[in-house]
């Protein structure tokens, strides 16, 4: 069955950084592109950052020049590099394809950036 496994979240002060990764099944991962999405408490899921198979970038704009999206292919997984972080930034992260979502997504992997 089809399914992405994010992990890496924690608990950091303003100014740290994470690294989080979602590794996706042979299925579910998606040659075209993969993203970050994430989800604030009380807001609507977006997206953070989204990576194509010939190398494009996109990010939101509050987090441009703070995160950086990276991907191995051969492992089937996808990175997400935060730095700097804000207390703005707290939210469920989670993967998906990045043109089309897939229906199913994965629990996802909490960052809490806190004093």
């Amino acid at each position: 069955q089809a399914h992405f496994v994010e992990s890496g979240g924690g608990a950091v002060q303003p100014g740290g950084s994470l690294r989080l990764s979602c590794v996706a099944s042979p299925g579910a991962f998606k040659l075209e592109g993969m993203a970050w999405y994430r989800q604030a408490p009380g807001k609507q899921r977006e997206l953070v950052a989204g990576l194509t198979n010939g190398g494009r970038t996109q990010y939101a704009d509050s987090v441009k020049g703070r995160f950086t999206i990276s991907r191995d292919i051969a492992k089937l997984t996808t990175y997400l590099q935060m730095n700097s972080l804000k207390t703005e930034d707290t939210a469920i992260y989670y993967c998906n394809h990045f043109f089309g979502l897939a229906t199913y997504w994965g629990q996802g992997t909490e960052v809490t950036v806190s004093s």
